[in-house]
């Protein structure tokens, strides 16, 4: 990635709640500073008790921290942030390597909230200025802030693996990207786009109830060729485990799954240890003990990319740049 003028670590604090530390410590790292003492922890009867533990006075703050279940991680963010405020940081960032509840982004049905919208409001009035995510569940959720929010796309660190694997690239005739469903066609074609102008086609599914998906058709040529299957996010693992027997099924030669986020939750190891699929790729926003990861699944580092993004926020820099 680009060069950029050196960090001065007397302006810049990096620190985090309990929903990511391995990320914390990887863009700490790459960007050559100590994480900020701080302390993040539980009061007996179990509320959360922050403290920073060094001056944050006129520094930039950012503040590591997945959004995902349970409902803590949100707000040890809060409150971190609600700290740093209240010490006289000068500029405050929240950097969500994956923004929990984007997935409830509208009023679908009757009687039910915008949730999005509601963190949205949250993580304002929180005092941060700025908010660093990666592949949004909806690009829309940015219009629901009133503050920046640079949404980073993962494409460039599975790109760059694919090249490790594959030095000469992936060959548009022995490869097809695939969208597993009509609401992921646009990020499928962005991800065919970047790794070699892929073909491309899609999973017609329809979902009965949150979390079942039942496979309908398959809508381009897939016989023959090796399947990179795109998605966001894991949950459940049935979208994917069910695209992925369609997939075979119609003469596909192999599947590999390639996901930014991987939630897998309920029963999601054993769903997709048991389908019939090569790989899994993710990274790292969501952290995940290796033993609850399904069986053949890979995780890639989003630490480098995001220390990139806050380098040039830092400096003044593009991060749009880095969507290149």
């Amino acid at each position: 990635m680009g060069s950029n003028p050196t960090l001065s670590v007397l302006e810049i604090k990096v620190l985090g709640g309990n929903s990511n530390p391995a990320v914390l410590r990887g863009i700490c790292e790459h960007l050559g500073v100590e994480p900020t003492k701080h302390f993040v922890g539980r009061f007996s009867d179990g509320e959360i008790r922050v403290q920073i533990e060094e001056s944050v006075r006129g520094h930039d703050v950012y503040i590591v921290q997945s959004t995902n279940p349970p409902a803590e991680n949100i707000l040890e963010l809060l409150l971190i942030a609600d700290a740093a405020r209240r010490a006289s940081a000068s500029r405050i960032t929240a950097v969500i390597p994956y923004f929990g509840y984007a997935r409830q982004d509208r009023k679908d049905r009757p009687r039910v909230p915008i949730s999005a919208k509601l963190i949205a409001n949250l993580i304002e009035a929180s005092g941060i200025d700025r908010i660093l995510t990666v592949d949004l569940h909806a690009d829309q959720i940015q219009g629901f802030f009133n503050i920046p929010v640079d949404n980073l796309y993962a494409t460039p660190i599975f790109r760059d693996h694919f090249l490790n694997l594959f030095p000469e690239g992936l060959d548009p005739e022995g490869w097809v990207v695939v969208s597993p469903d009509v609401g992921g066609i646009k990020r499928a074609r962005l991800v065919a786009e970047k790794l070699w102008n892929l073909p491309l086609a899609m999973v017609d599914k329809r979902r009965p109830r949150p979390n079942v998906a039942e496979v309908v058709n398959v809508i381009g040529e897939v016989e023959g060729k090796n399947v990179l299957l795109v998605d966001d996010i894991i949950d459940t693992g049935n979208t994917i485990a069910n695209a992925s027997r369609a997939l075979i099924e119609r003469g596909a030669k192999e599947v590999l799954v390639m996901a930014t986020h991987g939630l897998f939750s309920g029963r999601a190891r054993e769903v997709l240890s048991d389908a019939p699929i090569e790989r899994i790729l993710i990274t790292n926003t969501v952290y995940r003990r290796e033993k609850a990861l399904p069986e053949r699944t890979e995780v890639l580092d989003i630490s480098g990319l995001l220390a990139e993004a806050i380098k040039r926020i830092h400096s003044g820099g593009s991060v749009s740049a880095l969507f290149l």
